[in-house]
């Protein structure tokens, strides 16, 4: 029978979508999956002669941390080191330990000879690892995300009453001479509407201080728990909802594509006139520019960031040097209490590594047999990209609850295990807007947590076993999509994809065929088949500079419609995209970065 596992919420992406006023192969279905659990890896062996690991920590680490590890390893703390000092070290060790902003490169690992068998991120961030070397030197990369929620949260309280009661700004006017009481009358918290977008773990713990402070607090996240939510008296709106309704705003997301400068001019649009906003997440959520420009004119009143895109700033950068602005030194997970759980995370967690466990924080791909790793590769790549495809395609930013993903195989059940698969659709799904790093060994839990539910169906074919998958299939249920061509006869959103050379291509998007390949600009158009429309796009792009990739047209004979499909090599503007969606012929499009 299909195994059903608990999910996440849904996400969406904020990609640009217009719309003006079932086709998969009917086999029969057996559910019949391999899914038992993997074994871990075996311990791995010291090199060294009293047999002993020996972990090089390349940068500070608390004590409590570096006890552990001595009690375990032989333990060679150097802090500052160059890097050509890191790279004559590295290879007479086992694991390395780093904090977020030294650089694992891919010279590092060519360094350690292959012996380097795990590297630890003292954080929460990955982006300072060449995963890519990792893997191909077969080295487990982990990191400490779960430690500094607290100091986070309740760093994001200081910054949030200090920018409502004017703290920093009247602290400098007193130290200068002045005692200017009128200019620093400031807003009272209670009784105001907090809008936390991204209810994770900082997020809830933001909400919970702020209804504390007697605010009114609503919360965006797809993700997010209901019962959670309501178990503090936190409201879960739609990310149009929380911008358009909050005194303040709080940033509590991942950075990732569809996240990235989330808040820009059009969003700052549609805010309250006066919003004050909070910033100790990602520097790359906010236009920069475009905040300045808020401020300037009165659309936002206060902002306070711990973060910025880059670090640490120019001396001209405007935001920084802006009077209604506060700015900390990246100070979120900065306490004495933080840095201590931080480093007996990290500690912990490259000892289980070295031991021969996995980790849950292990950010990089599975240490399974290469050969498996090798073959399985291109639907991995298939099935994180048909997850993320999918779920932006949801309308209005709003939440899922139901998932089934249909494989398709001439495989017997035991020679196809779906874990990596099924941690592959988790990750397309949740990570794109969630806190949380989704791994091939955390990626049931995670979903779990987040309280949706996935099923998966295997549909057997006959013909020849040479490749493990013919094609992957995703449905959302009870979900508005933004782009009607997308939803199946069922009424699910439903989207279906091959390897073919090796890459992924989308082959069917709602009832409609289609081929294209599944990364980077897509754009989709269900137009009326009529003659001169792919001319029209042409143009417009054209005329725009945007390069077209590849381009097909499939036709339906429901009321003579055609699915156009195009990969573009850039980013079209909305302005060129508005052109498009004016073609008397088009009845709708989409368009989406994977």
């Amino acid at each position: 029978m299909g195994s059903t596992i608990n999910l996440g919420k849904a996400l969406a992406t904020g990609n640009f979508a217009s719309s003006k006023p079932a086709l998969s192969p009917n086999l029969a279905s057996s559910v019949s999956l391999c899914q038992g659990p993997r074994r871990p890896p075996a311990p791995l062996r010291a090199s060294s002669d009293d047999d002993r690991f020996t972990v090089l920590v390349a940068d500070e680490l608390g004590e409590a941390g570096l006890g552990i590890l001595r009690d375990f390893a032989e333990v060679d703390y150097a802090v500052d080191l160059a890097p050509e000092e890191l790279c004559a070290r590295i290879d007479g060790c086992d694991a390395l330990i780093v904090g977020s902003e030294m650089k694992v490169s891919r010279d590092l690992f060519d360094c350690s000879r292959g012996r380097l068998k795990v590297v630890g991120i003292a954080g929460g961030g990955i982006d300072n690892v060449n995963l890519a070397a990792a893997n191909e030197n077969r080295c487990l990369v982990v990191n400490a995300p779960n430690a500094s929620a607290s100091a986070v949260a309740e760093h994001a309280i200081a910054l949030l009453t200090a920018m409502a009661r004017n703290v920093a700004q009247a602290a400098v006017s007193v130290k200068s001479g002045d005692w200017q009481r009128k200019k620093y009358v400031g807003m009272s918290l209670s009784g105001k509407t907090l809008a936390v977008m991204g209810f994770g773990e900082v997020g809830f713990d933001v909400a919970r201080r702020a209804k504390g402070l007697g605010m009114h607090v609503i919360a965006y996240d797809p993700y997010a728990s209901g019962h959670l939510a309501r178990a503090i008296g936190v409201e879960l709106v739609t990310f149009d909802n929380a911008i358009a309704n909050a005194d303040f705003i709080s940033l509590h997301m991942h950075l990732t594509p569809a996240t990235q400068k989330m808040l820009n001019d059009e969003t700052f649009a549609k805010m309250k006139k006066g919003v004050q906003i909070l910033n100790v997440a990602h520097g790359g959520l906010i236009d920069e520019d475009a905040l300045v420009r808020a401020l300037d004119s009165g659309i936002v009143s206060r902002a306070a960031v711990d973060v910025l895109i880059e670090e640490p700033p120019t001396k001209d950068n405007k935001l920084v040097q802006h009077e209604k602005v506060i700015v900390t030194p990246h100070l979120g997970d900065s306490t004495f209490e933080a840095q201590g759980e931080l480093a007996i995370e990290i500690a912990e967690a490259v000892i289980k590594a070295l031991e021969g466990d996995l980790p849950s924080t292990v950010v990089n791909e599975p240490m399974v047999e290469a050969e498996v790793l090798a073959e399985l590769r291109p639907f991995l790549d298939l099935a994180i990209n048909l997850g993320r495809f999918a779920v932006k395609l949801i309308a209005g930013r709003g939440g899922f609850k139901t998932v089934k993903v249909t494989y398709a195989s001439a495989r017997e059940p035991d020679q196809l295990d779906t874990k990596l698969l099924r941690a592959g659709i988790i990750k397309g799904l949740i990570e794109p807007i969630s806190s949380v790093i989704v791994n091939w060994v955390n990626g049931d839990s995670v979903a779990k947590q987040r309280g949706l539910r996935i099923t998966e169906e295997r549909v057997n074919l006959t013909g020849s076993p040479e490749y493990p998958l013919e094609f992957i299939q995703v449905q959302i249920a009870n979900v508005d999509s933004r782009f009607d061509g997308a939803v199946s006869t069922s009424g699910e959103i439903e989207v279906e994809g091959q390897v073919k050379d090796g890459l992924p291509f989308l082959t069917k998007i709602g009832n409609f065929e289609v081929d294209v390949l599944l990364e980077g600009c897509i754009l989709l158009c269900r137009a009326i088949d009529q003659p001169g429309s792919i001319g029209k796009i042409g143009s417009i792009l054209g005329e725009a500079n945007v390069n077209i990739g590849f381009m097909k047209v499939t036709r339906t004979a429901v009321d003579s419609e055609s699915m156009i499909s195009i990969k573009l090599d850039d980013q079209p503007t909305k302005e060129t995209l508005k052109k498009i969606g004016e073609i008397a012929a088009i009845r709708e499009f989409v368009f989406l970065i994977v």
